[in-house]
Parts: structure tokens; sequence; C-alpha cells
């Protein structure tokens, strides 16, 4: 588990953080696709077909 992971969970479940935010962890590397998954629930999308 990465070192962010238990802080970006608890932005997101508190509504501080949005998916796109968290997304945005898994494109910077501070998370894996599974850690995003975990978080969120829904399978990791980087969003290009936007």
């Amino acid at each position: 588990m990465s070192a962010w992971f238990d802080r970006i969970k608890r932005f997101y479940d508190r509504n501080l953080w949005t998916l796109e935010q968290v997304r945005d962890g898994v494109r910077t590397n501070t998370i894996t696709e599974a850690e995003y998954k975990e978080i969120t629930g829904q399978d990791y999308d980087d969003g290009s077909a936007e």
C-alpha cells in the first residue's frame, strides 16, 4: 500500500477530494490503479475517453 493511500481515502470519503483528484493520484504515481479502485469502488479510467 502506498504511503498516501490512507490520506487520499480519508479525503475522498469525507468528500474533500473528487474522482478527478483521486485519478490524478494514479497519474502522478502517488497511488496505484488497484488502490484507486479500493478508494472509489470503480475501475481506474485515465479519462482519455471523456
